[in-house]
């Protein structure tokens, strides 16, 4: 994969995929040759880091997944707080493990749905959800990831 563009796809489902797998190589591009601490470090005037980008967007990933696949959705704010730091216990080679694993389950997720226009449930009571929309649909959430995976790779850049 080059961290260009993604090649030639068949169809739309392949090219939405193509163009999550060209972002999340960008991100582990940031994370190339890092150490567990510098993957860790905070050297700009926020509070990420790359390692904790890279579990940030895991955990995004998974409940998404969770969220098309209708199960409750990760509601503790501290657990949602830990997902941004890499912690002293963990290493950057486990986390980048953790998200290859996490795109493979959104693939496997997304190939078992046969209409990308099938609907995914708003869920209700997350202040940043539109309160007004009942559902979106499984494009709307790939074409989500696509944008939340570009932008915390743009983070990571700076970091």
């Amino acid at each position: 994969m080059t961290g260009m563009i993604p090649g030639p796809v068949a169809d739309e489902r392949e090219g939405l995929l193509s163009f999550l797998d060209q972002q999340r190589y960008i991100l582990r591009i940031s994370a190339y040759g890092l150490t567990d601490k510098q993957a860790r470090a905070t050297p700009s005037a926020s509070a990420l880091s790359v390692g904790g980008i890279i579990k940030h967007l895991t955990q995004v990933e998974r409940n998404w997944v969770g969220t098309i696949e209708q199960r409750p959705r990760l509601r503790d704010p501290k657990v949602y707080l830990e997902g941004f730091r890499l912690n002293p216990s963990e290493t950057l080679h486990n986390v980048l493990d953790d998200y290859s694993n996490a795109a493979a389950e959104t693939s496997a997720c997304v190939s078992q749905i046969a209409d990308l226009g099938h609907p995914v449930p708003v869920p209700k009571g997350v202040p940043w959800f539109p309160q007004d929309v009942k559902e979106w649909s499984v494009r709307w959430v790939l074409l989500h990831l696509i944008q939340e995976t570009a932008r915390h790779a743009g983070h990571a850049d700076i970091v």
